[in-house]
């Protein structure tokens, strides 16, 4: 019965997915898999149904991202605020080179007030989630802006899986609430709602509520989604404070720390399957406004460091893409994708316990991008050759408070692509893939002109920023076992970014990465299913420097036993690799390991879940930086030292869950 109901689970996940080039292997850090060879051009890419990470134990929401084998979602400031994340050698910050969308619209915010890229995975509620597919590498046409490293998709179900409540409980005033409803047959409302002091000295005071609602009309699926969230958070700390007593490591220089945010959604999206069309537009209203201290009091002794920043924007947008069949064995997909950016307000404050004291730069800017895109493919015996090319172009009008600062800018960015698959057999397949990306600069760094604090000439950043790239791999599958391997390398032509904490542009010179990534994925009986993946990188500056924050290697484990008719346990275990801190690699950071447990009992319909997260009771760091920082009675040039950011400590959440 189990599994006949992931497999509908499966068939349904396929049947609702947009349309792909080729179906793609479903890849999962744990969980069943189908046998989908002869369908991917890379060995790196995968779709994850919702029978292989229903069963996933999560700190947080963004941790789902963590099924996409090699990727690492950590985090340094409150529940509230976008993961940081770590793919193939790039502190990828809080999304600047990993695109993401949800039912088909993107995630990603550029010129964003705390960091380019910002992806804010908060957005999702895991059980809402039936799909998630993933393509790394600029190998893909249909993939663009942030797509350097790699571009994840989420898909919710029409109907989700079946009417239910949840009702969490645990350590730190943890308290949730999940349900779903379909009202009719082609109606839907849904919700979660979380509230968590969390384990910090000083109470997170999360509060966070989740609304998704789907209606099927004529074959169009409307989705309205809600998302608003507060929090104080717990920045990183120096080192040197818990060293000597001065802090405990759950403790927080500026308790003040914290902010709001939130994001509603609108969408249209119509897949026609008989016609080869996937059609999709929608409106987005967002805002953010964090406040952060990570120096203390080096710049300012008297009143602190504290920082705002604020983003405030509509977001327009709509993508089209169709598949063609083109006869002597020729089929083709083209698309073309549009959006603007209609940024009110981005700025940056000088706080006190949340209070403004000065204004470093506020502004306001459109920006628009837009994309055509094509790839075709031919079988030649055994040999699936896919050949792409996508042009981007973007612009923005940027109205700065400092009419210095002000301007318009524009780029346009070709990307050829090239993905070969060889059949050696029914069980084995090799990859070849090239292809170039890249990501977009914030478009206030292309235009500045002064250092908005100390008035000096700053350096623009290009708009685009291109990134070349090439991978080869193998799958294998035989009988329960599956085995993938992929050897790839990246070059970045520049990663001169805009530093959203600072308000100007930092310079940052080319970079090479390459490594490897291999995945097993083995089920030695109906009832165990083990998988592990490990992703070692290599990442330098051209000039041969560290790339601070690269970490080494990623590697996942993870085991699914079904203990009986109605009972399971699944371990997960991640580590992150050390990285270093500063480009002489003088300073590195320290490995973390983390066990995640998830125990379930089945009572016809209803359902007991026991989740024991960081189940060894780790303390290392979730993540860690160098640089200066100042605490009263220091000397006033600061002290250079390592900041981090614990795991937080083993905690035990005990849910129920009724199915109607």
């Amino acid at each position: 019965m189990t599994r006949r109901i992931a497999l509908l689970t499966l068939l349904l996940a396929t049947a609702s997915a947009p349309a792909l080039a080729q179906e793609v292997e479903a890849i999962s850090v744990w969980g069943q898999r189908a046998n989908d060879l002869g369908r991917a051009t890379s060995a790196s890419e995968g779709r994850i149904a919702y029978a292989d990470f229903a069963s996933r134990p999560l700190l947080r929401p963004g941790e789902l991202i963590e099924a996409v084998p090699g990727l690492a979602a950590t985090q340094h400031s409150g529940a509230g605020k976008a993961n940081q994340y770590f793919l193939r050698g790039f502190n990828l910050d809080h999304g600047t080179d990993l695109a993401a969308s949800l039912d088909g619209v993107p995630l990603n915010l550029p010129s964003h007030g705390h960091g380019q890229g910002y992806l804010d995975l908060n957005v999702l509620t895991p059980e809402f989630v039936h799909d998630i597919s993933f393509k790394k590498g600029p190998y893909s046409a249909e993939n663009g802006d942030f797509a350097t490293a790699g571009a994840v998709a989420f898909e919710t179900a029409d109907h989700l899986h079946g009417d239910g409540l949840q009702v969490w409980a645990g350590e730190n005033d943890y308290y949730r609430a999940v349900g779903s409803k379909a009202l009719t047959s082609n109606v839907l409302v849904a919700a979660d709602i979380t509230t968590n002091d969390g384990a910090w000295t000083a109470s997170e005071d999360l509060r966070k509520i989740n609304l998704l609602g789907r209606a099927i009309v004529s074959g169009w699926s409307i989705t309205a989604l809600a998302y608003d969230a507060r929090w104080n958070a717990t920045d990183q700390i120096p080192r040197r404070a818990v060293d000597s007593g001065l802090l405990d490591r759950l403790d927080t220089v500026d308790a003040t720390d914290g902010g709001t945010t939130s994001r509603y959604m609108l969408s249209a999206r119509k897949r026609d399957l008989l016609r080869g069309l996937d059609t999709v537009a929608y409106i987005q209203r967002y805002k953010l406004d964090v406040f952060s201290n990570f120096t203390y009091f080096l710049d300012d002794p008297v009143n602190g460091d504290q920082f705002e920043q604020v983003d405030q924007r509509w977001i327009y947008g709509g993508a089209i893409t169709k598949r063609w069949t083109l006869g002597q064995g020729w089929s083709a997909r083209t698309g073309v994708t549009a959006r603007v950016d209609d940024i009110g307000k981005v700025g940056l404050y000088r706080t006190t316990a949340r209070q403004r004291r000065a204004t470093v730069r506020q502004d306001a800017l459109t920006q628009w991008s837009t994309a055509v895109w094509g790839e075709a493919s031919r079988r030649f015996g055994q040999l699936d050759v896919t050949a792409g090319l996508r042009a981007d172009a973007m612009g923005a009008d940027v109205k700065a408070g400092d009419p210095r600062n002000a301007g318009t800018v524009s780029d346009v960015l070709l990307s050829p692509k090239l993905a070969l698959a060889w059949r050696i057999s029914k069980t084995f397949e090799l990859y070849a893939d090239a292809g170039r990306g890249f990501h977009s600069n914030d478009a206030r760094g292309a235009v500045i002109t002064v250092d908005p604090v100390s008035g000096d000439p700053a350096e623009r950043a290009p708009l685009i920023s291109p990134t070349d790239g090439a991978e080869l791999g193998l799958r294998w599958r035989r009988d329960d076992l599956t085995l993938t391997a992929a050897a790839w390398a990246l070059h970045v032509d520049s990663e001169l970014v805009y530093v959203g904490d600072a308000g100007f542009t930092e310079a940052s010179g080319a970079t090479r990465r390459r490594g490897i990534e291999l995945l097993a994925d083995w089920r030695p009986t109906a009832r165990l299913n083990l998988t592990a993946s490990y992703a070692g990188t290599h990442a330098r500056f051209t000039n041969g420097d560290r790339i601070p924050n690269a970490v080494a290697s990623v590697f996942t484990g993870g085991a699914s036993w079904k203990l009986g008719p109605t009972s399971s346990v699944t371990l997960t275990y991640r580590r992150l690799g050390a990285a270093p801190l500063i480009e002489d690699n003088s300073v590195r950071s320290r490995p973390t390991g983390l066990v995640n447990a998830l125990f379930v009992q089945d009572f016809g319909p209803a359902s007991l879940m026991v989740e024991v997260l960081n189940l060894t009771d780790s303390r290392r760091d979730d993540i860690a930086y160098v640089y200066a920082s100042r605490l009263p009675g220091e000397p006033a040039d600061g002290v250079e030292d390592v900041h981090f950011h614990p795991v937080e400590p083993r905690a035990i959440r005990a849910g129920i869950k009724i199915n109607f």
